[in-house]
Formats: C-alpha cells, structure tokens, sequence
C-alpha cells in the first residue's frame, strides 16, 4: 500500500478537523439551551483552558466573576464546568439542592492510578452507596478513637507539647516552622489511622512527607488538567509514572504500612486504629461483592484520611504563624488572654475556647484570610438543577469558589485584611457568621472538621503560650502572598520562637 499523496493528506486533514469540529459542536450543544449560565467563548478542542491561569485559578475566576456574575460557565476540553461564587450561590447549590450536587465527576488520572467502582476512598467516592458506607464508618470509626471526646484531646496535647519542645531546641535562631509542624499533625492522624507516632528524626516520617508534598505539586498546576482533558496521553508509555511517580511512591509507602497491619492484627483483640476496624468490616463483608470494604479500598481510605488530615492543618498553622510575626500587636492580645485564662502552669484545652473569643477569632480570621482550599473539592451535578436562576444541566462539574465567600465584600468588613474582628461582635463577643465555610458545606463537608478544629486551638494556643514570635532580625517581613496549587500555602519564611 503506497504513501497518501498531498492531495489525498489534504482530504484525510480536513476530513479530521471536520470531525472534530462537529464533536465539539456535539459537546458544546448545552451551551446553548435556555437559561444556561454565560461564560467566556471557547475555542474548538481545547474550550477555555487557555484562558486560565492554572497557577493562580482564584484570581481567574474573580475576574470572570466581575465580567459574567455570580454564576458563569467554562468549558475544559470537552468538559462543561460551572463556577459558582459568593456565599448564597454556593449554600442554595450545596444545602437547598444537596442531593442534586453532591455527586463527584469522573477524574480520568485517578481512574489511571487505580480508581475503580468499589475502589473510591471517601474524599472523590462517586455519591452512592459506598460513599455513604465508608464517611459513615470513618466518621464513627474516629468517633470511637476519640474524635469530639477527652481521650483524642490529650492525644493532640501531647503531640503539642512534643511540637513546643522541639521549637525550643532552635534556641530563638531562625528556622522555617513548616516541615515541624506537619510532622506534628501527621503523628495525630497517623496514630488515628495506623496506631503509630514517629519520632521527628525518623527518616520514615521525612520521606512520607516528602512524597506527600510532591504528590501535592503533581495534582497541581495545568499538566493534570490537560490529561484529564485528554486521557489518551495517559497510555503514552511511562508518562503517568514520571508525572505521577510522587502519588505512586507515596501508595507504595501507605500500602506497606496496611501490610505490616494485617500481618499483626489479631481480629479477636479490640481495634487498635481505623486500620483494625477496617479490616474486621473486610472480613464481615466476605462474599459480599457490592460491598466497598476490600483490602484495594483500605488503602484508598487510609490514603485520603493521610493525606487530607496531615497538609491542610499544617498548612493553616503554617498560615497562623506567619500572621502572627506579620501582626505583633494581634500576638500580644492572644498572649494576653492565654495567660489570663490558662496561664502558664497548664496545658490548653477544649474547654478553654468558650473563655478565650479573641484567640479563637484568630484562628477563625486565619483560616478565612488565607483559606487554603479556595476552590473546594469538584462537585457533579447528578440531574438537572437550578441554581440563581440559571440550569445546570446533569453531568456538569461544578467549581465552588470557597474564596469569593472568604471574600465577599456584602458579608466581611475588610474582605482584604487580616482582621479578626471579622468574628467578635460590639461587645467583643465570638461570632461566626454563616458565610464562613472553610469546610465546604452539604453532605460533601469535610469529615475530618472536628479534628481539624481541636488540633488548631490545640496546638495554636499551646504554641503561643510557650514563644513569642518574630521576624528574624536583618531579614525583610516575609510575604503574605502565598501560592496557588491544589492547597493555598505560604511561600517559605522563617522566624524566631524565643520562650517566654
């Protein structure tokens, strides 16, 4: 069979793009109905994904707010997305229409990496059955090791009080709190989820969140975007291994930390950890095939609960201590009150946060200011909804734009400043208002808030009870712009923890 000649190229050519243009026209057809949310005009095949800066996606949908409302549309790839902003947009999706919207789209790189139907963990687990099956037995199961209870408070306490130990080995000399601080919270949910702590010179803690940190970084950015879009490169031939290698390490590492569970867990022993507890419902649902407890999806639970319990409250007490060096003055007044409620001869507790308003508006206005999820967790919607006036057609994903609420102008006083009078009424009275969801809201919340709430108070308070804090002497104020990935983080800083 000879070569095509140029004319004949030139007909397979346009035969090809006069596919893919009628496919494209084929996938942008909702667009057009009645009532559909405006948007940007995409271009054929790739629709808007040049149009977004996937390093600083926030900022691009603020701008597209400004030009299209509360409600507007994109189109990535293929995909036909809705951003919703502001906080009434995002309650009547997620609380008035929750069981239209609390599906999760199909992610082509997670179902690559292992993704299956009854192999979903409980973060991405499509809206079903088996999502419900496993947030009901991590809820209880962290519930029972003493989530909300005294037993889980002492366990962060002392976490804390090994945290303040190691700051004080610094010596008042400059350092960058981060990488103590996710050791700090990776012990509480490692010893959760596994029935270990490590020690904070252990070579094993370090590479587990290292890979963790590099896991972040490959779900980041535009790359995993444009394989999602086009899932074919995914069998290009050792591509997802070289762009996914830190996701895979990190599985590796996780899954042999579940082997050498089931190798000592003896099922007629209490449960020692979320781990035990899985693997005795494994052994209830033998023969069971639409049951989702198997030992694939162990490790995909156990996977998520790390790696969402360890980066996000890490990085938020990371956010914390930068704010506090930033606003000596808001230090001072935290200070202040500690020392009249706890004073120095204890150790905080739970009980502590009804007595101290200022400390916890802190922490709240940290988490409202540098909110480090600012565009959620995808939603699907899983039949037609409305929502502010305009359809949304089944099989949309949905972007809740947490940041816009962060910073609405209509409900916080100073969207753009650090203020902690954000949450303190006239009299100096803590208050929350209904806009304020870090956690999302819905059915879909974070499972892990409760825990997430104790070890902020927890190890905030404990920390400035024992240092003050400041910025290095003969450095410039470190920046209080952070960057934009799959998690808002701080840029790297270093400051002082000199004992008080």
């Amino acid at each position: 069979m000879g070569l095509l000649t140029g004319d004949a190229l030139l007909s397979v050519a346009v035969a090809v793009a006069v596919f893919l243009l009628l496919l494209d026209l084929l996938h942008r057809r909702q667009r057009w109905a009645a009532r559909y949310p405006p948007g940007p005009a995409p271009v054929p095949v790739l629709g808007n994904l040049l149009q977004l800066d996937f390093q600083d996606l926030p900022y691009s949908f603020y701008k597209l707010r400004h030009r299209f409302g509360d409600v507007f549309s994109l189109q990535l790839g293929w995909t036909p997305v809705v951003v919703l902003n502001g906080p009434s947009a995002v309650r009547e999706a997620l609380v008035d229409h929750s069981e239209d919207t609390s599906d999760r789209p199909s992610v082509p790189i997670y179902e690559h990496l292992g993704f299956k139907p009854h192999v979903q963990g409980v973060v991405m687990a499509r809206y079903g059955p088996a999502w419900r099956e496993q947030r009901r037995f991590s809820m209880s199961t962290l519930r029972n090791f003493g989530l909300g209870k005294k037993s889980l408070e002492q366990w962060v306490t002392e976490e804390a009080a090994c945290l303040c130990a190691t700051f004080a080995t610094q010596d008042g000399l400059p350092f960058y709190p981060k990488a103590l601080l996710n050791k700090a919270v990776c012990n509480v949910i490692s010893s959760l989820v596994f029935g270990h702590r490590f020690e904070y010179d252990d070579p094993s803690l370090g590479r587990m969140l290292g890979l963790l940190e590099e896991l972040l970084k490959e779900e980041s950015g535009w790359m995993p975007q444009v394989l999602n879009t086009f899932p074919l490169l995914l069998h290009v031939l050792g591509l997802s291994e070289r762009v996914f290698s830190g996701h895979i390490a990190l599985s590796v590492l996780l899954d042999e930390l579940v082997a050498e569970h089931r190798r000592t867990w003896d099922p007629a022993q209490p449960p020692r950890d979320l781990t035990d507890a899985f693997l005795a419902e494994i052994e209830k649902a033998k023969g069971n095939p639409a049951s989702s407890f198997n030992q694939e999806n162990l490790n995909a639970v156990t996977s998520d609960l790390f790696a969402a319990g360890t980066a996000t409250t890490s990085s938020t007490l990371a956010w914390a201590l930068l704010l506090m060096i930033l606003h000596p003055d808001v230090q001072r007044r935290v200070q202040q009150e500690i020392d009249e409620v706890i004073g120095q001869g204890r150790r905080p507790e739970m009980a502590d946060q009804a007595c101290m308003p200022f400390t916890n508006a802190v922490i709240h206005e940290v988490q409202r200011f540098r909110h480090i999820g600012p565009l959620g967790t995808p939603h699907m919607v899983s039949r037609d909804t409305e929502v502010q006036g305009f359809l949304i057609p089944k099989g949309t994903t949905l972007i809740t734009n947490l940041s816009s609420i962060m910073k609405d102008e209509t409900v916080w006083d100073k969207p753009l400043k650090f203020y902690p009078g954000h949450f303190l009424d006239t009299k100096g009275c803590f208050v929350k208002p209904d806009a304020f969801m870090p956690f999302s809201a819905g059915p879909r919340t974070c499972l892990g808030e409760p825990l997430a709430r104790m070890e902020l108070f927890l190890f905030f308070t404990s920390l400035l009870q024992h240092f003050s804090f400041s910025v290095p002497e003969g450095q410039p104020q470190p920046s209080d712009h952070g960057t934009c990935g799959i998690l808002f983080i701080p840029q790297p800083y270093q400051l002082c923890a000199v004992s008080r």
